[in-house]
Parts: C-alpha cells; structure tokens; sequence
C-alpha cells in the first residue's frame, strides 16, 4: 500500500490524517510528519526558552538537550534515514581534527550550508591572518576549534534541523551561551569586556506575527495553490487557443500561487527559533526589539520588488548570504555564473535546477545591464519614477516566472517545452541585451585584484549590517547608535 511505502521512512502516527488529505498531493505523509513535527519544535521552543533559559541552565545542558530534540525530530519524519545527519557531521568533524584547519575550507564545500559555512568560519579564524580578511570575514571567524557537542548541536539543534533557516557559528554559540542581549566593547588589553547588558525583549509578538503569517499562507496553498498549478503552463490545449495576455497573466499567477508554501516554511522555521529566543539583532530607532536575525525572506519586498537582484536579495535571504560568503566573495573570476552554479548543484540533480539557474545567469546580468544603462534617465520628475517602477515591477515578475519554471517542473523535458512553447523569447531577449548594452566590466588585474574585493566586501558588509547578520557587531553598532535606548532598557532591568 503506498501509504505504509512512504510511512517507512518516519513515523506512522500521522497516517490517518494524511489519509484524510488524500488527493491534495505527492508524498503527503512526508508533508505532514514535517508540519507536526515544526510545531513539536515550536512547542520545544518555548519550554527551552523558559525552562532551559541560559541564566538557569548551563550551555552544555543547553547544547545537549537541543543537539537530542533535533535528533529525534530527524528520527521521526526519516526513519533510520536520520543517521545521515549524524554520520554526515561525525565524518566532518573528523576531517577537521585529522587533516588540520588549514584545508577544511575545500573538501566541505559540497557536504552542506552550516558544514561548509563552519569550515570557512574556522578557516578564516585559525590559518588566515585578519589583514587578508573582509570586515564580514573578520566579524565571523570562529577562533577556536568547536568541541563535538558544539558541533552536533550547531548541526543538529531541533530548531533548524528540518528547515534552517541557515545562522552563523558565532551567532547560534552567542545565543546558546546567552550574551545575545550583552553590549560588548574593546578594553584596554584589546579582549572584549561588557559594556551594558539590555534587558531581555519577549519574542512573543515576533512569533505570533509569524504564526498569523504561516496560517494565511498554509490556507492559501491548500485552497488556492492546486487550483492553479504550473504545469497547464505547458497544457497543448492552454497553449494552443489562450492568447498571449492570458498566457502571460496564467504563468505570473500560477508562480505566484507557488510560493505560499515557501512563506509557511520559513516563517514557521524563523518564528521557532524566535520561540527559543533565538534571532534578536538589536534595536530600531524606536527601541523596538528586531526579531530578524535569521529570517529567510521578506515577503513584500519579493512581491513588489522591481529588479531580479531585489527579487533575489529577499527570497531565501540566508541561502544568498551563505553563497555569497563561501563563493561569490571568494571569486576571482566571473563569480556570479560559479555562484549560480554551485546554487545549481547545492539544490540538487534535477536538470530542472540547471536550467533555471544557467537562464538566471542570463537574466541577472542582463537586468544588470539595463540598470546601469537607462535607469538614470526616469528617476526625476517622480511622475516617470513611478511609471518606470510599474513597468520594471511587471517586467520583473515576468522574468523571475520565467526563470523558475523548470525548476518547479524539474525534469528535462517539460522545462524545455514550456520554453520553446515561449520560443525561448526572454533567453533571446537577455542575449540581445548583453551584447548590444554597453556592460561595466570589472578588471581583475593583478594591482587591482585586492581594491576590488575589498570594494564588493564593503558594500556586503554595509548590507549585511543593515540585515544584522552578526549579533555582536550589530548589537554593538545599535548601543552606540542608540545609546540613550540602550540604557533605558538596562535601567529598567535594574
């Protein structure tokens, strides 16, 4: 019975419900065990921040008890399956012991986000020296070699094991240690010493706020989203007798009906960890707590945003974060095709993946080209901003729709039916674009090799910073700006 096939791989408990929504899609006992099981961890989160707050509890207790809770969770949605995590992080965990920290920054490139983003973090902190480093190289440099339990819980913690999001090191070992509230400053022996402490924000609004948002967004998949799948994109009927406009309308709506089920997956996983008291990054202007240290998207941005790089800069914000750390920053040639293709090869075999990945090339650079190029003309009066914001806005939609066709489709055939059904017209468009538009080009010349990275590493830290990636050199920079705010909360706490 293909119900107990699928069940063999996790637990059979929810097979009853699944049954129940028989019909509403592909291995649903999967996507159940996984809902159950994401909001087990929410209910963990709470107890573990209350009962197991880290002024109660010590943080081997707290490494402990998270490392077995997501061990557990990985044991009842996979089975046995669930040993890969363990085997996986042991076998990592030896190659750094054994070959030494000066080569792990290659051989974990293809293993997994928090593996390979922890080899370059230790990589930078024990073999390069700070002057060879960016600002957000420095900020993240892990300087000691992590203990396994450490390193199991990073990896494994019931918070992120079933759906991330991805976090530094530094920033899971501040939290786990309980200085995510501490306000550190540089002594006179160059150690950090504590500078003022703040009180202690609830995450109980954050996490409601993205609770509500799961549920709008779980209602509008199980009502909506198979209302309007992809594929009648390449339906020979649709195809054959809908006009252009409706063709146009059906691919940009029928992508859009895709992504709620993205929205509740990360924002269940970012409201979890908030549960836990995890993803504080300071304050704002107005004092207010900011509970958006790890969030992996931003969902208004994404539906209105008017360029591919804004598109791309507030869909799986930490994906792009880890792709820009472990490549992009780390290439000195042609770095956004390699990070497009490692993005390709991180996701995993489907030729749908490449597809939609080798067109983003295309599409990313060629948006970049026509920015650059025509973008100065329509900023003022702001009658024509606006008329060029509709147009880039609808344009954009269009472009990322078409983009990620294959992969939703995955396989080979379908992705190229749906893009000879289109005559491939963007691909031609995009190739038109580049070769006719004049493209600032970057020389990588010997001198200048080293201004240029420097250059592209500032303008990510400056964005970096503004998403508070890094709790300590954000909480510092908010004390400083904010240093009235700052003591208030501390006063208060007193």
């Amino acid at each position: 019975m293909e119900w107990e096939v699928m069940g063999c791989r996790g637990s059979h408990l929810v097979v009853l419900c699944a049954v129940a929504w028989e019909g509403r899609g592909k291995n649903i006992v999967s996507k159940v065990n996984f809902v159950v099981c994401q909001l087990f961890a929410l209910l963990a989160a709470i107890w573990f921040r209350t009962y197991l707050h880290s002024s109660k509890t010590s943080s081997f207790i707290r490494h402990v008890v998270a490392t077995l809770l997501g061990l557990y969770l990985a044991l009842f949605c996979f089975g046995w399956y669930a040993l890969h995590f363990l085997v996986q992080s042991g076998i990592s965990y030896c190659i750094m012991i054994i070959i030494g920290v000066e080569n792990t920054h290659n051989p974990m490139m293809i293993i997994t986000q928090k593996i390979t983003s922890l080899a370059y973090e230790i990589h930078d902190g024990m073999f390069r020296k700070d002057e060879e480093l960016t600002p957000s190289q420095r900020d993240l440099a892990v300087r000691r070699m992590p203990s396994l339990l450490e390193y199991l819980s990073y990896n494994c913690n019931f918070m992120g094991i079933l759906a991330g999001p991805l976090c530094s090191y530094k920033d899971y070992i501040t939290f786990i240690e309980g200085r995510s509230y501490q306000v550190t400053q540089s002594g006179e022996s160059g150690k950090e010493e504590l500078h003022c402490e703040r009180a202690e924000p609830s995450p109980n609004i954050a996490v409601i706020q993205k609770l509500l948002v799961c549920g709008v967004s779980l209602l509008f998949h199980l009502t909506i989203s198979n209302t309007l799948p992809v594929e009648y994109n390449i339906d020979e009927h649709f195809q054959a007798t809908a006009s252009w406009p409706t063709k146009l309308i059906y691919l940009y709506v029928s992508l859009l009906a895709a992504r709620p089920k993205y929205y509740f997956a990360w924002t269940l996983a970012d409201a979890i960890n908030n549960a836990a008291g995890f993803g504080f990054r300071g304050y704002d202007r107005n004092g207010e707590a900011r509970w958006d240290l790890i969030s992996n998207l931003r969902i208004q941005q994404i539906e209105m945003s008017t360029s591919f790089k804004m598109f791309l800069d507030n869909w799986n914000i930490q994906t792009a974060l880890w792709l820009k750390r472990v490549c992009y920053e780390r290439s000195s040639l042609s770095p956004t095709i390699q990070t497009f293709i490692l993005s390709a090869i991180w996701h995993g075999v489907y030729p749908g993946y490449y597809l939609t990945f080798l067109t983003g090339v295309v599409m990313t650079l060629a948006a970049r080209a026509v920015r650059n190029n025509i973008r100065h003309y329509f900023l003022e009066p702001p009658q024509l901003k606006l008329l060029y914001d509709v147009i880039t806005w609808m344009v954009t939609q269009i472009t990322i729709s078409y983009t990620v066709v294959p992969f939703v489709l995955l396989s080979i055939k379908p992705s190229l039916m749906f893009y000879s059904c289109w005559y491939y017209c963007l691909h031609i468009v995009g190739i038109l674009v580049l070769l006719l538009l004049p493209v600032n080009k970057t020389q990588r010349g010997k001198n200048t090799h080293e201004n240029i990275q420097l250059s592209r590493s500032k303008k990510f830290d400056e964005r970096e910073n503004s998403l508070g990636q890094n709790s300590f050199s954000t909480t510092n920079n908010v004390c400083s700006q904010n240093q009235e705010v700052a003591c208030r909360h501390s006063s208060l706490k007193q």
